[in-house]
């Protein structure tokens, strides 16, 4: 197992495998959930999907294509390790509805990823890309901020070598110090040190705008949030916050308020008044956790009254000064 990983805490269950009745109770609980859904994926995560045995994967894509059949769901998307995809291992899904396959990269550093006890190179990575845009998956890509003796050069250029593999998506994770890892006992023992916050927080958004950059959207940034990640007794340390996603785009949308009242205080130095114009649902990033954004304009400008002004016209990535 990997350095970091405690998969019955990340995934938020100690359960046995599903079986088809599982399954089936769970697509129709969130099927009879309010809300267009088109289209609509079974996802199996919180594990290293092709690396089950064979016998198990047939069981779990038969249920997923009588799924399908009944018109339950459209497709099937998993997540696994990149040394398991393989012509082989593609071969063995090729007769089921899978669409989408994530990638758990989390580096393109070798030798970060094997202090991580990850069992695989960058080079799988590449491979692994390669055959599954042969074969016309959708691919995601899984990284991870703070592993154990990269800093933060090493994590950005891993974001970059991702970033020229043309996934069709990424996730973020920020390193988690979940107890039952191996690297819980390297945080005891003063081996390993995990990122804080902030730091974490700003080295996401270099991530992020890295690939909004090239137009490849970031679906997730932290961990998803459950009770046993909030509890004290399984999550250790590390950069944990239940809205970390908010935070990172919080923190972009004060470096573009930021740059933007510059600019016209230099057009316009008597300036006392500035309106910050913003779509609705965007008011929240703008703002900040606990309206820290607002505050930190207030200290940096103290001369000027900032007032908020929604509008749908304006782009949600956008603000207006």
């Amino acid at each position: 197992m990997c350095a970091f990983c405690n998969q019955s805490i990340i995934t938020n269950t100690k359960h046995s495998l599903p079986d088809g009745e599982k399954i089936e109770k769970i697509t129709n609980k969130y099927l009879n959930f309010k809300g267009k859904r088109s289209p609509v994926q079974l996802a199996f995560f919180g594990g290293n999907f092709l690396g089950l045995d064979p016998p198990y994967i047939f069981k779990l894509l038969n249920i997923a294509s009588k799924l399908k059949e009944n018109n339950k769901i459209d497709s099937v998307r998993f997540s696994t390790r990149p040394d398991t995809i393989s012509k082989a291992s593609l071969d063995l899904i090729k007769d089921f509805p899978v669409s989408t396959i994530e990638l758990g990269v989390q580096s393109m550093n070798d030798e970060i990823l094997a202090l991580s006890n990850r069992g695989h190179t960058s080079q799988c990575t590449i491979d692994a890309a390669s055959l599954l845009k042969e074969h016309g998956f959708e691919i995601g890509m899984q990284m991870m901020v703070g592993l154990p003796k990269e800093n933060t050069n090493q994590t950005l250029q891993s974001a970059k070598d991702i970033l020229n593999l043309k996934p069709d998506f990424l996730r973020i994770y920020p390193l988690i110090v979940l107890k039952g890892s191996l690297i819980a006992n390297w945080y005891e023992s003063g081996i390993y040190k995990p990122l804080k916050l902030d730091e974490c927080v700003n080295l996401v958004k270099k991530i992020y705008m890295l690939f909004n950059d090239q137009n490849i959207p970031i679906i997730r940034m932290g961990l998803q949030a459950s009770e046993m990640l909030q509890d004290d007794s399984s999550m250790i340390a590390g950069p944990w916050h239940p809205a970390f996603g908010h935070l990172v785009l919080s923190e972009i949308f004060f470096d573009k308020t930021k740059i933007k009242i510059k600019n016209k205080l230099i057009k316009n130095p008597d300036t006392n008044v500035i309106t910050l114009k913003i779509n609705p649902s965007s008011e929240s990033k703008l703002r900040g956790d606990k309206n820290t954004n607002i505050m930190r304009l207030k200290q940096i400008f103290p001369k000027i009254d900032f007032r908020i002004d929604t509008d749908t016209l304006i782009s949600k990535e956008s603000v207006s000064v």
